[in-house]
């Protein structure tokens, strides 16, 4: 199996920059006691405090997929519904 590491980076409207944060946090320690998940770790930009990204690493794309269907992300997405401007997502392979 191939590693997978994901890149993702969200963009919080400048007025729910607290809101998206806390849920943000929610997520790191259920998910890192999830199957597959190598690291998953939360960054917030040191100039817009309004960007945040995640640096993820997983045993491979079966189980960073499984991830992304599991409840707590559901309920991320629920509670974070009109706050966040923009989301990308990378998934990239480790070449060196």
């Amino acid at each position: 199996m191939t590693k997978l590491t994901i890149v993702a980076n969200i963009k919080a409207y400048p007025d729910k920059i607290g809101l998206v944060k806390s849920e943000l946090l929610k997520l790191i320690d259920v998910t890192r006691a999830e199957q597959g998940c190598i690291n998953y770790d939360l960054h917030q930009d040191n100039d817009d405090p309004a960007h945040f990204m995640f640096y993820e690493n997983w045993e491979s794309r079966e189980l960073w997929q499984t991830h992304m269907g599991a409840p707590h992300l559901a309920a991320y997405m629920e509670a974070t519904d009109g706050a966040v401007e923009e989301f990308t997502l990378n998934e990239m392979t480790i070449i060196g």
